[in-house]
């Protein structure tokens, strides 16, 4: 598989993987909103087929309403799948282009899962979103969004936290969908960075998903991210396709 079929198969795992709370259909475009919890992966219009760019002005208003009535920015995410006349239209309009991510792919008979240490997941959500919002120091008023996004997750998942004797250190999440394991929410403590964490909570959760079944691996990463992206690269992933948010404004 290669190609737009793979992006189409990438971005339908994605979805599954990490899902909206609502999600509504303007021709193709899929308009996703999760009134708690502000990712934009979650709050973002995803246009899924490169032929349908009708009507474009009146369904962006259309999208903005919705947007407004949840009470969140109107916010593109444009993979190759979108139109080439819906970015031609937005550059035209002066929206912005921001937070480029690269979405990277490995078959896991070629990264080296033998190293490092074997980990059970986590059974509680809760300790696991508690964790994961510690490592990042974001607002625990962030803890019932981010649960309610975990627990509405289909496929089956691993969750994986490492400590020290100061507290949680790293964290990942897992998903597993038929021959595909799509990591998520990979984070390691800033005061910890650089010590290998995120190498051994990735081989750890891979491990899990390749006793699972999963053929191959894929993940989205920021590409200003280069530490990140250098380091799935020496695992073994590689690019596929990048994909960019819109927004009208600053």
């Amino acid at each position: 598989m290669s190609g737009l079929a793979l992006v189409r198969r990438l971005e339908a795992v994605g979805f599954r993987a990490w899902p909206a709370a609502s999600v509504h259909y303007d021709g193709s475009w899929a308009v996703r909103l999760t009134a708690g919890h502000p990712s934009k992966r979650l709050n973002s219009v995803n246009p899924l087929d490169p032929s349908d760019y009708r009507d474009i002005d009146q369904r962006i208003a259309r999208s903005a309403r919705r947007f407004a009535a949840y009470g969140r920015p109107l916010v593109f995410r444009l993979s190759p799948l979108a139109p080439l006349q819906l970015n031609a239209h937005f550059d035209a309009d002066g929206w912005r282009r921001f937070d480029e991510t690269s979405v990277m792919i490995a078959r896991l008979k070629d990264i080296d899962l033998d190293s490092g240490f074997d980990q059970i997941p986590l059974q509680d959500v809760g300790r696991y979103v508690d964790a994961s919002i510690s490592i990042r120091d974001e607002n625990p008023e962030r803890k019932a969004g981010l649960t309610e996004v975990v627990e509405s997750i289909r496929p089956p998942n691993g969750m994986f936290v490492l400590e020290d004797q100061t507290g949680p250190v790293a964290s990942a999440l897992c998903v597993h969908d038929n021959d595909l394991a799509g990591l998520f929410d990979v984070a390691v403590r800033p005061d910890q960075q650089g010590k290998g964490y995120a190498r051994s909570i990735v081989r750890a959760a891979l491990r899990w998903a390749s006793a699972q079944g999963a053929q191959r691996a894929w993940l989205q990463v920021m590409t200003a991210n280069k530490s990140a992206v250098s380091l799935y690269s020496r695992l073994g992933f590689e690019k596929v396709y990048t994909y960019s948010y819109r927004q009208k404004g600053d």
